[in-house]
């Protein structure tokens, strides 16, 4: 999960997705109806993987390689050991180049993903890329005047629905909530509950903030930075959400006419619908509650905030991405219509809304240009995923076998 939590992207997010709608086909059902069951999910080495150009004739920055090859190397012990759901490798595939890159010169770091990667294309390769980034906003560990929006840490009773008591949702888990006074399990407390103080003294506060709409955004990264008057930090990190499905506010305004360029009309961006909501106070609100989802915090120490990988995640570096189609710890060489995303990445995050292949969200880091950046984000282009030499063969010999 990454640093958004449940997977809480920025420009996509912000503007909502779509998702398949399956109409139910056939007659009457006699009898009762069956509980739904996992559908497979699809995978890079299911849609299929391409051969793409030699690694060398790409063109690595110098300071862009070396960059990735840092991300590299602290992505390499969960490389090694970990399965790999696109089904393109396996973790004994990346141990040569993990070897050497403990050891490699970083001033020579594009001779390394040249000598020790080949390239691939998921699918067609086009790449869609949104940003994200971590956030800072006024707020203090004690409530004072000012600082009135509490910060919660995760609530003892949000949990999952013990088995037979809730069904399944489609991938299989049970879904989130709670038990209620009669051992019923419910739904959790949605935003317009918990706002309203549905939570208020139980001890959950552990911190507050200045500006409820700032909060809100700060969730919809998933983490992010609290600065007091006196210049002290408190970093969060994700703990929990509510188990309510996020709902883009551009989403909402677009349908209400207030997306756009004309009088009366706001950017669907991060920077326009903040904007919206802070000069219209009461419809902002309103509009925010309409996503009832709701991240929960915890404080985090250390360097950075931590993807979905577990390795600190780097601003220019990090790319969430769906782990059934990208290895996570893969370097990724992105070509697009905007300069500034292009490059080397390695994939180290996931997030709720990055689904398939090609689709990714870039990481900026902190303060207010990468605030810029990600706010703005949308590029389309190609990607390539660099795998370990000899993986394409070893997946042709699979299939093979298989046929």
């Amino acid at each position: 999960m990454n640093i958004r939590g449940a997977g809480l992207l920025m420009a996509l997010a912000l503007l909502g997705g779509c998702g398949r709608i399956i109409p139910e086909t056939g007659g009457p059902v006699v009898g009762p109806r069956p509980l739904p069951q996992p559908t497979p999910p699809a995978t890079a080495a299911l849609i299929g993987v391409h051969p793409g150009p030699p690694a060398p004739g790409l063109g690595f920055g110098a300071d862009n390689a070396r960059a990735a090859l840092a991300s590299f190397i602290a992505s390499c012990p969960r490389l090694t050991r970990r399965a790999d759901g696109s089904g393109l490798t396996r973790p004994a595939d990346w141990a040569p180049a993990c070897a050497a890159a403990g050891t490699w010169p970083a001033a020579d770091a594009a001779r390394f993903f040249s000598s020790y990667f080949e390239t691939a294309r998921v699918g067609d390769g086009s790449s869609f890329i949104t940003g994200y980034y971590e956030p800072e906003i006024a707020g203090v560990r004690t409530r004072q005047p000012g600082f009135d929006v509490p910060v919660y840490a995760a609530p003892p009773d949000l949990v999952r629905a013990n088995p037979g008591d809730a069904a399944p949702l489609p991938d299989g888990r049970m879904p989130l909530g709670r038990y209620d006074e009669t051992g019923r399990f419910v739904p959790y407390w949605d935003r317009a509950a918990i706002e309203d103080g549905a939570l208020a003294g139980k001890g959950l506060e552990i911190a507050w903030a200045a500006d409820a709409a700032e909060l809100f955004f700060l969730q919809v990264q998933g983490s992010g930075r609290l600065r007091a008057p006196d210049g002290s930090v408190v970093r969060l990190g994700y703990a929990a959400v509510n188990g309510f499905d996020y709902t883009g506010l551009g989403t909402v305004m677009k349908a209400q006419g207030l997306i756009g360029t004309g009088p009366g009309q706001y950017p669907g961006s991060m920077q326009g619908i903040l904007r919206y909501i802070h000069e219209h106070p009461d419809e902002g609100r309103a509009l925010m509650r309409q996503n009832r989802s709701y991240v929960f915090f915890r404080e985090i120490t250390g360097e950075g905030p931590v993807g979905a990988l577990g390795v600190p995640v780097k601003g220019r570096t990090t790319l969430a991405a769906d782990p059934s189609f990208v290895p996570l710890g893969a370097p990724v060489f992105l070509s697009t219509d905007r300069a500034e995303v292009g490059g080397l990445w390695v994939a180290q995050d996931t997030g709720g809304a990055i689904k398939g292949a090609n689709r990714f969200d870039s990481f900026w880091g902190a303060g207010a240009e990468a605030r810029r950046i990600a706010g703005g984000m949308s590029a389309r282009g190609s990607a390539l995923i660099l795998l370990p030499k000899g993986t394409l063969a070893h997946l042709d010999a699979q299939r093979a076998t298989t046929r």
